[in-house]
């Protein structure tokens, strides 16, 4: 793999800042942002009043802690432009949940934001090695989903040439890559597998492709993954991280001298971690559920944010900026069977231990008598794997599920292409179980 580490002088000066410097602009912007909130926004100003605070309490950076959280109810309680802090007329930009769920969460941005939006991921992608007059393959999904139009404005801001390719036809995928000779791609990782199933399906050498880098997020993905990836195009592969409430991709992201976790843009993210639980602020290298305040969002000001997503946060490397660990998974993905808490990454990293089967896999959950039963669905590697050797698979996979996790799972070695695929974020977890 090529050195793509950048140079130092193309730097924006608050990456490299001393931790003094970030923390006293984190203060100063967090003051604005909790009076932004309370001032424009009616939610803002009841749950502060409630928790009998106010804005000029903040004194310092540990005093957010007394700020009550927002959760993605709040968000739906306010469908569709309630927490927005500013006229409508002013918002630039509306971007959307799926709703497959429940109540879609709107979000939404004045042009300051896309701005800062399109900023933030412009450093991203420089931080994974692109850099000006590189080409993008772009295949996050464009509309409402913030993925695709996210990457696409960082892309014009670094002046890398985008292709906005979007998801989906696979095979057109590969021809445009090969033809276009991109230097990186962005899409989940789950379709990356796709991607790499199509190039050998296609006769191509996925390790003599031209990508030279691969950003991916979206969706949690192991370092078991990455080496699978990296190892299969010759590339470097890096984590993105963003979430629609908090902006969207490029809150975050790896840098590729490193790969040691994301680096969180700090000077318009503030990051916490908390017991998932209780609630009660953790210290830096504690694994709990990662919280956001914004620090310079006008249009959709967001405190003290509950994403749910499980890591801990670390200190800077290649950046003076934290890092995250990479999300090991939700508080909300979470199994729990017969007592045992499971993560469909952890199934991930014992599958990628199986030189036998192909990466792809789903979780289904049933009930089997009076007891919670998992049927974890995975690709033989070999069109050509035969009954037994597909049923020896199976054993060897199980093994490693139960010495390792500690859970007992039936496994269903499939032949290739049979386990469902997806463009966007995979469905990782099919729950069967009665609805009590």
């Amino acid at each position: 793999m090529i050195d793509l580490t950048p140079a130092r002088n193309t730097l924006d000066p608050i990456e490299i800042a001393s931790r003094d410097e970030i923390s006293a602009l984190q203060l100063e912007r967090m003051k604005w942002s909790l009076r932004h909130a309370y001032d424009k926004v009616p939610h803002y100003k009841k749950a502060f009043d409630k928790a009998g605070v106010h804005p000029d309490d903040l004194k310092s950076l540990e005093d957010l802690a007394k700020f009550p959280f927002t959760v993605k109810q709040d968000l739906r309680d306010n469908y569709p432009f309630g927490m927005f802090a500013v006229p409508r007329a002013d918002i630039a930009r509306v971007h959307a949940s799926s709703g497959t769920t429940g109540q879609p969460t709107v979000v939404g941005y004045t042009s300051r934001d896309l701005d800062t939006w399109a900023t933030v991921v412009a450093r991203s992608l420089r931080a994974s090695g692109l850099k000006h007059g590189d080409l993008l393959h772009n295949a996050y999904g464009y509309g409402l989903f913030t993925g695709g139009l996210g990457i696409h404005s960082g892309a014009e801001k670094l002046g890398v040439s985008l292709v906005p390719v979007s998801g989906g036809m696979t095979p057109r995928q590969v021809r445009l890559i090969e033809d276009f000779q991109a230097d990186g791609i962005t899409v989940t990782p789950s379709y990356m597998l796709s991607i790499l199933d199509e190039y050998r399906q296609q006769g191509y050498d996925p390790r003599k492709s031209p990508l030279k880098v691969g950003i991916f997020g979206a969706e949690p993905w192991t370092n078991a993954m990455r080496l699978e990836v990296e190892d299969a195009f010759d590339m470097h592969a890096v984590d993105i991280y963003g979430l629609s409430e908090v902006m969207g991709p490029g809150v975050a992201n790896e840098c590729v001298e490193t790969k040691d976790g994301l680096h969180i843009w700090e000077d318009h993210f503030y990051p916490e971690i908390v017991d998932p639980e209780t609630g009660k602020p953790l210290p830096d290298g504690e694994l709990g559920e990662l919280v956001f305040t914004s620090l310079t969002k006008e249009a959709f000001p967001i405190i003290r944010y509950r994403t749910r997503d499980l890591t801990r946060l670390l200190p800077g490397t290649a950046r003076s900026m934290r890092r995250m660990e990479k999300v090991t998974g939700r508080s909300d993905d979470m199994i729990i069977l017969r007592g045992v808490n499971v993560f469909p990454t952890q199934i991930e990293e014992q599958l990628l231990t199986v030189t036998t089967l192909a990466p792809h896999f789903q979780i289904e959950l049933t009930t089997k008598g009076r007891l919670d039963h998992m049927i974890v669905h995975v690709e033989a590697a070999s069109p050509t794997a035969s009954e037994k050797a597909r049923e020896a698979s199976a054993r060897q996979l199980a093994g490693h599920i139960k010495s390792i996790v500690g859970i007992t799972t039936e496994v269903r070695v499939a032949k290739p292409g049979q386990v469902a695929r997806s463009e966007g974020k995979a469905v990782r977890v099919v729950d069967k179980r009665p609805k009590t």
